[in-house]
C-alpha cells in the first residue's frame, strides 16, 4: 500500500533500525556516570551530538535532544523569549507556521507579550520585506519555518535570517520539514527539528541555540542536556535518530531531483485531469516530495477515505477532516481553496508505477465522490437582479455547490447572496470566485452567520 504522509513521519529509515538494536546493547545506561558502562553511553551521546552538529552546520555544545521535536520548540522559543525579556516582549511569527509555534506565541500572547502575526502571499511564503516591517525596537525574537509542512512552500529564511542579524533579533527556525534535505541558510540564532520527519524514531527532537544568544531555561532546573532538555536520555534513539539523518543526507540530492521530478508529475496531471481544481503553494520554490491541491465540490474526508480504500495514504489540511470544522490556518493564511484538500508527500523510495497508479485513480475517484454528494436545490428567493441562498447548517462543500448552481440564473452584473455559518466558506468562496473569474464583494453580518455576497461577472 502506498504511503505518501511523509510530511507528517516518514518510514523508518533501514540505518534508524539497524543503530537503534545495535546500541540498545550498548546506551542503556546513565551517561553522566563514570563506570564502564556510563563512559559507553556518554560515547555514544557525545558521537551523536558531533554528527547531528555537522549535520545541522553548528557546533556540538550547541545542539541539546530533547524528547520531541514540538518540545524542542515549545523550549526554544519560551527559552529565547525569557532570556531577552529585557530587550521586549514582542514576538515576530509567520501566519503559516506549524501549530506548535503558534501555540508558543498564543502562550506568550497570554502572559502580557504581544505578537505579530506576518501574512503570507498565495503562495505560502512571507517576504523577508515583511518580516523586517515587522521588526521593532521592543522585538525579542521572531520565528521562521524552514518550509510549509502542509503546503512545502521554501521560506527565504536566509533573506529573514540577515535582516534580524542587523536589528539585532535573534530567528527561531523550524527545520523539522527541511533538515533531512540540508542544512538551513543563514545566520540564524535557533533552530528545532523532529527525528521522525526524516526517517529516525518518533520521540527524538533537536533543539540548536548558538553561542552568543542570550537564552533562559523556563521550568525547574535540570543538569541534563545543558539544562535546556530535562529528563533521562533516550540514547539508542538519539543514536537512530542521528545515524538516519547522516544516512538520507548521502542520498538527499540524487533522491531530491528524482522525487522533484515525480511531485512535477503530480501537479501537471492533477491540473489537467481533475476538474476544478487548485494546485497550491510555490511552484518552485518547494520541498522535493510535497504536493497539496483542493478540488471543488467534494467533501476532503470522504475523499481521503476513498483514496485509502484505493490503497493510498494521504493527508489534508482541509476543514472537512477535522474535528474543529475550521479551515487549516495555512491555506486560510494563503487564500486558497481548502474543501477537499489532500497533501500527498512522498517519502524516500516511491516508486514511480505508484505515482502513476495513484495518477489513473484520483480522478476517478474524484468524480465518484461528487456524484454521492449530488447537488443539492438550494433555497432561493429571487430578486431584481439578486438571488438569496440559504446554505445555513449545511457545512463545506455544500454553500458553494450551492452557489454553483445557481450563479447562471442571475444576469451578468447581477448578485447572489449566500447566507451560510459554515468558518469554511469565508475561505471557499472567495476562492470559488477566483477560479470562476466572479467577483466576491465581500461578506456582510446577518441575524445568523454571515451573508457573502457574490457578483457575477461572466
Amino acid at each position: 500500500m502506498p504511503y505518501f504522509d511523509a510530511a507528517s513521519a516518514a518510514p523508518l529509515h533501514p540505518v534508524a533500525r539497524q543503530a537503534l538494536l545495535a546500541s540498545l546493547d550498548e546506551g542503556w545506561a546513565d551517561p553522566a556516570r563514570l563506570y564502564r558502562e556510563g563512559r559507553r553511553a556518554r560515547l555514544l551521546l557525545d558521537a551523536s551530538r558531533e554528527a547531528a552538529a555537522e549535520a545541522v552546520g553548528c557546533r556540538p555544545d550547541e545542539v541539546v535532544f530533547t524528547p520531541s521535536g514540538t518540545r524542542a520548540v515549545h523550549s526554544g522559543v519560551a527559552g529565547a523569549l525569557a532570556g531577552r525579556r529585557r530587550a521586549g516582549r514582542h514576538l515576530i511569527v509567520s501566519a503559516v507556521e506549524h501549530s506548535s509555534v503558534l501555540h508558543s506565541a498564543g502562550a506568550f500572547e497570554s502572559a502580557g507579550g504581544t505578537v505579530t502575526r506576518v501574512p503570507v502571499l498565495r503562495s505560502g511564503a512571507v517576504t523577508a520585506a515583511s518580516y523586517a516591517g515587522a521588526l521593532r525596537p521592543d522585538t525579542a525574537l521572531a520565528c521562521l519555518q524552514s518550509a510549509n509542512h502542509e503546503v512545502g512552500t521554501e521560506q527565504p529564511v536566509a533573506e529573514v535570517a540577515e535582516a534580524c542579524r542587523e536589528a539585532g533579533v535573534p530567528l527561531f527556525v523550524d527545520a523539522a520539514q527541511s533538515l533531512g534535505w540540508g542544512p538551513v541558510a543563514g545566520p540564524w540564532s535557533l533552530l528545532a527539528a523532529s527525528a521522525h520527519k526524516w526517517g529516525g524514531p518518533s520521540g527524538v527532537g533537536l533543539l540548536v541555540v548558538r553561542k552568543g544568544v542570550r537564552f533562559a531555561p523556563e521550568g525547574p532546573a535540570d543538569e541534563r542536556e545543558s539544562g535546556r532538555a530535562a529528563g533521562f536520555e533516550n540514547i539508542p534513539a538519539i543514536v537512530a535518530a542521528v545515524a538516519s539523518l547522516r544516512a538520507v543526507r548521502t542520498e538527499a540530492a540524487a533522491e531530491a531531483a528524482r522525487l522533484r521530478e515525480l511531485t512535477g508529475r503530480i501537479r501537471a496531471a492533477v491540473a489537467r485531469t481533475v476538474p476544478d481544481v487548485e494546485v497550491v503553494g510555490d511552484a518552485e520554490r518547494r520541498l522535493p516530495g510535497i504536493v497539496t491541491f483542493s478540488c471543488l465540490y467534494v467533501d476532503g474526508e470522504t475523499l481521503l477515505h476513498e483514496l485509502d480504500r484505493e490503497g493510498f495514504s494521504v493527508s489534508s489540511g482541509s476543514s472537512c477532516t477535522s474535528s474543529t470544522l475550521t479551515p487549516s490556518h495555512v491555506l486560510r493564511a494563503m487564500g486558497v481553496l481548502s474543501e477537499g484538500n489532500v497533501r500527498v508527500s512522498l517519502p524516500p523510495g516511491t516508486a514511480e508505477e505508484d505515482v502513476e497508479r495513484f495518477l489513473a485513480v484520483l480522478p476517478g475517484v474524484v468524480a465518484g465522490v461528487r456524484d454521492k454528494l449530488g447537488t443539492p436545490t438550494p433555497t432561493a428567493v429571487t430578486g431584481e437582479d439578486e438571488l438569496v441562498v440559504d446554505a445555513l447548517g449545511k457545512l463545506c462543500p455544500l454553500p458553494v455547490i450551492e452557489l454553483a448552481k445557481v450563479i447562471g440564473d442571475v444576469p451578468v452584473g447581477g448578485t447572489v447572496r449566500i447566507l451560510a455559518d459554515d468558518e469554511a466558506a469565508r475561505l471557499d468562496i472567495p476562492a470559488w470566485c477566483q477560479m470562476r473569474g466572479q467577483e466576491y464583494v465581500g461578506e456582510e453580518p446577518a441575524d445568523r452567520g454571515s451573508a457573502h455576497l457574490v457578483r457575477r461577472l461572466v
